[in-house]
């Protein structure tokens, strides 16, 4: 019997030149009808040879679409119309790498875990495991970065190692339990140390669970489920920021629906606003999360005893707060948080015998319609917001008087893979993602080399890399190294791709601050979902 497997790779190889010459070497963004036609032609004799029979059936389909057509293609609109070609061709290239699993949708809704472990073979199994269940998992192998991350993305869970570099498991718990003692965040220590004493100490450091590697997997996903929802439920029950004491986003909800249940009984408008502490991160950077957080009960503390009884001060998240103003015009609530931000500012903070101060801005949107729902108040308020720190911070906008086509801020999107096939769905994928306040300016490259010859990397703002691991010129772990000297290296977020043997890379990756990584072969809802997340967490 005659060995195919070589011929199919052949195929691959020929979509993968056709693709790169449509998409990234086409001067014109046009491409001939007929030259479809023959490609299409070509793939559906080729697959149905090579016995690819789900290749060979869209081949067919898009055919019959592509046959009647008679002005050429448009290089966006035929990357859309290619789009199930292209991805089945990925699927069938890498069939004998998938593994069997469940399609999982996620949302940003959906639990964080956070894994803390130097060994990248555990690493890889649990965050696997976990991803498995829906949950979305961060992970780290170094201590410092692990616990920026920690106070950066505010995990559900975390699950730490004792035996750690530079620092062990119990310091690091030791360096977040002021945090954990104002949140509940329920915390797992795994360890091959299971003796009394460690145990013990675990315990008497916060922590909620205790599980001895090996671990029994299917033992672990139950553990971690149960303390997930314990999280749910607490979150559920509790109506009081622990940190800031001022109202959460619980609390947010029933207050939003009995102001707008007024609105439509007695026709009473209210206005709500969001605020956002200008250029937090800075603080946490220079002081020390905990100097963050006594600014932010400061701020809360400050909020409370400046507005009105009537009015509700809640913290919806972070260095976000929010307030429900009662029977109050937009234009009454701008004057009111422009004088708030005067007196805020000249607030003095102290820390380790330094002195600084802190302003906010913030997006106000008076409510008309009793049928809005609280998300879309906020996200209107939130553009408001948007345009505030656009134009300068330490001020306030109103959604109600801004004129319509706000400006996006633009983040450069840059995909760098040697693979085209990888190549054009990315860009299909990221082409398909709306964000409220980010425009995505989007280009691919085959290699690092050619990324950094088109001077890409010297784009003002905020980048975001989806590098492959291993390329041929200037491999991936090349590129975060050189990203991460740059002058602007904080401006980076960069999502690795690697394969699933490529412990060392993954390794590199985490150490080098990646900030997350996805296996090859990967499923595109997984991806995509990922992307998602990532992007809607930058600040």
């Amino acid at each position: 019997m005659v060995n195919l497997d070589k011929y199919k790779s052949i195929l691959f190889e020929k979509i993968k030149n056709q693709l790169t010459e449509w998409f990234e070497m086409n001067p014109s963004n046009e491409v001939d009808q007929e030259e479809v036609n023959r490609f299409l032609h070509s793939l559906k004799g080729t697959s149905g040879t090579l016995q690819l029979g789900g290749l060979e059936q869209i081949a067919s389909q898009l055919m019959l679409v592509a046959e009647n057509r008679e002005v050429s293609w448009k290089v966006e609109e035929l990357r859309d119309f290619l789009y199930e070609l292209i991805g089945l061709s990925y699927e069938y290239e890498h069939f004998h790498e998938i593994e069997e699993k469940p399609t999982i949708n996620r949302d940003e809704s959906l639990p964080l875990i956070q894994v803390i472990d130097d060994d990248v073979s555990m690493l890889i199994l649990l965050k696997d495991a976990l991803e498995e269940q829906g949950w979305m998992v961060i992970t780290n192998t170094e201590p410092t970065k692990a616990t920026k991350n920690y106070f950066d993305m505010h995990p559900d869970c975390l699950i730490v190692d004792i035996n750690l570099p530079t620092k062990s498991g119990f310091e690091l718990l030791q360096e977040l339990q002021s945090h954990n003692s104002k949140k509940f965040i329920p915390t797992i220590v795994i360890s091959i140390e299971n003796n009394r004493n460690s145990r013990i100490k675990a315990y008497q450091l916060g922590a909620d669970d205790f599980i001895k590697k090996p671990i029994d997997i299917e033992e672990f996903i139950v553990r971690v489920n149960r303390h997930l929802r314990r999280k749910q439920l607490f979150d559920q029950s509790v109506l009081i920021d622990e940190l800031t004491q001022v109202y959460n986003r619980k609390f947010l909800e029933d207050s939003f629906n009995r102001s707008t249940n007024e609105l439509k009984r007695l026709n009473t408008y209210f206005t709500i606003a969001v605020l956002d502490l200008d250029f937090f991160k800075k603080v946490n950077d220079t002081y020390g999360h905990i100097a963050g957080d006594r600014v932010l009960a400061s701020f809360a503390q400050f909020l409370n005893d400046s507005t009105r009884s009537s009015d509700t001060v809640f913290r919806y998240g972070g260095e976000e707060f929010i307030i429900l103003f009662p029977r109050t015009r937009d234009y009454e609530a701008k004057e009111v948080l422009t004088r708030l931000i005067e007196k805020f500012s000249k607030i003095e903070f102290k820390e380790n015998g330094q002195s600084f101060f802190v302003t906010f801005s913030a997006g106000v949107f008076m409510v008309l319609d009793g049928n809005i729902d609280l998300k879309s108040a906020i996200k209107t308020a939130d553009q408001a917001l948007y345009m505030a720190k656009e134009n300068g911070r330490a001020r306030v906008e109103s959604a109600n008087s801004l004129q319509h086509g706000m400006k996006k801020k633009v983040l450069n999107v840059s995909v760098i893979d040697d693979d085209a096939i990888i190549r054009t769905m990315l860009m299909k994928i990221l082409k398909s993602m709306e964000f409220d306040h980010i425009e995505l300016d989007i280009e691919v490259f085959e290699d690092g080399l050619k990324y950094f010859e088109s001077k890409r990397n010297d784009k003002k703002g905020q980048h975001f890399l989806i590098l492959d691991g291993v390329m041929p010129v200037m491999d991936g772990i090349e590129v975060l190294q050189k990203v991460k000297q740059s002058k602007n290296a904080n401006q980076y977020h960069i999502l690795m791709l690697t394969g699933r043997k490529s412990d060392q890379d993954i390794a590199s990756a985490l150490k080098l601050g990646a900030d997350d990584y996805v296996t090859k072969p990967f499923s595109i809802t997984e991806l995509q979902a990922r992307i998602n997340l990532l992007i809607n967490r930058m600040k």
